[in-house]
């Protein structure tokens, strides 16, 4: 671009080299015009006009010297004069606003102050060791064929000594029951017990510590429906029914309150298992006090046996009974029945008597109806001790028979089932 600047410096006396001849007429024209441009640029100066605004203008004496110089040919005197007519006014670009320069600065210093942050909060999460944190989602063990009824009588314990594993989700239910002494309860405890998805523990309340004060109570039933309690009875962790059996005179009946409402909170089933001859459930206590003091089986005493020659022997004793105390005795065992049955008539419950299990087995079928177990064939090893007539196991039968005629109770002389 030396000829450009030439021009520029000097343009009123182009060089030669516009002259050349291998420049046509109309390329030289272009490049006067070129020229002539970068003239212009050079030697633009501010004017304040009549209207007092900024305007840009050419100083006359490079325009005039640039149309009359040394070459005033027509053609290209024209092209300059209207080209110097359209640049001889131009209007340069408004300044910004100070407010407006100061919120472009501040908004850039504010943008690269966020992206310092990010950045440097990148840099330091890849310096940090990332942990990935896991958390097992168990589904839920409740078993949508369960109807909305039996919801709250089925449980799911997690016993804290053992782990259940598959069995984790198999529903338990809780029951008790709840009886009077020589009522069968041993025998159909075994019966149940012979079910492999039922575990029921036994006399726990035996021991008068469990059953001092309603905090042992709660207590140790909380063990035994959290599968805790361990006995001969306890079965592995696919457990489906646990409970115990409960005599009325070991604290049920003076805390039947708060048990009823502990059976309500805890979806407790309660089995009522009674005899309804209260005369042949005396001769059995009677003849169970007498081996307990005798101790007739090679010294020892048995209240249930498994054969049939220690039953014989233990129903070789007759007792004699009193009659004054035979009637209050019957008195206060049908007032224990009646109360019991009145006490627990608010929670889900069946009653059983012991001469329907003896005559109709099928009674054992209602009882895993009851408890919502699959049906089993159960089996006991106990056998009966008394199983004659009354007749044939009192000492002082008419004293007895007297007695009874004429009272509420001269049903039981009547012999109530046969073997």
């Amino acid at each position: 671009m030396w000829w450009i600047n030439a021009l520029v410096r000097g343009y009123q006396t182009p060089p030669r080299f516009f002259m050349l001849p291998e420049f046509t007429p109309q390329v030289r024209r272009l490049l006067r015009l070129e020229a002539f441009g970068f003239a212009v640029l050079k030697n633009l100066t501010f004017k304040r006009s009549e209207a007092d605004t900024d305007h840009l203008v050419l100083p006359p004496s490079h325009m005039s010297s640039f149309l009359v110089g040394e070459h005033k040919k027509g053609e290209m005197a024209e092209e300059c004069c209207c080209l110097s007519k359209e640049l001889s006014v131009i209007k340069p670009p408004k300044k910004p606003h100070l407010a407006l320069r100061m919120f472009v600065l501040s908004a850039t210093m504010i943008c690269s102050v966020y992206i310092c942050l990010v950045c440097l909060k990148q840099i330091g999460n890849q310096s940090m060791p990332r942990v990935l944190k896991f958390e097992v989602i168990k589904e839920s063990c409740r078993d949508p064929g369960i109807s909305p009824s039996d919801i709250s009588y089925v449980h799911y314990p997690k016993p804290a000594t053992f782990s259940r594993d598959e069995c984790a989700c198999t529903p338990v239910r809780f029951f008790a029951i709840l009886s009077m002494q020589r009522s069968g309860s041993g025998w159909f405890e075994t019966l149940i017990n012979s079910h492999p998805n039922i575990s029921s523990n036994g006399e726990i309340f035996s021991v008068k510590e469990r059953r001092s004060n309603m905090s042992s109570i709660i207590q140790t039933l909380d063990k035994v429906y959290n599968l805790e309690w361990y006995s001969s009875a306890s079965k592995n962790e696919c457990t489906a029914a646990v409970g115990l059996k409960w005599m009325l005179n070991q604290g049920l009946m003076d805390n039947h309150e708060e048990i009823v409402k502990y059976f309500n909170e805890r979806g407790v089933y309660a089995i009522l298992l009674f005899r309804r001859n209260l005369l042949r459930r005396m001769v059995s206590q009677l003849a169970n006090d007498h081996d307990r003091i005798a101790k007739q089986l090679n010294g020892k005493h048995k209240a249930h046996v498994h054969s049939q020659y220690e039953a014989d022997v233990l129903a070789k004793y007759k007792p004699f009974i009193n009659a004054t105390e035979m009637m209050s005795n019957l008195k206060y065992s049908a007032e224990c029945v009646k109360n019991a049955l009145g006490y627990f008539s608010n929670t889900r419950h069946m009653v059983l008597y012991y001469e329907d299990l003896i005559l109709n087995h099928i009674k054992l079928v209602d009882v895993l109806d009851f408890l919502r177990l699959p049906h089993r064939h159960l089996v006991s090893r106990h056998v009966k001790i008394h199983r004659k007539p009354l007749d044939k196991q009192v000492d002082n039968w008419e004293v007895v028979v007297n007695a009874l005629k004429g009272t509420e109770y001269e049903s039981f002389l009547n012999a109530d089932y046969t073997l």
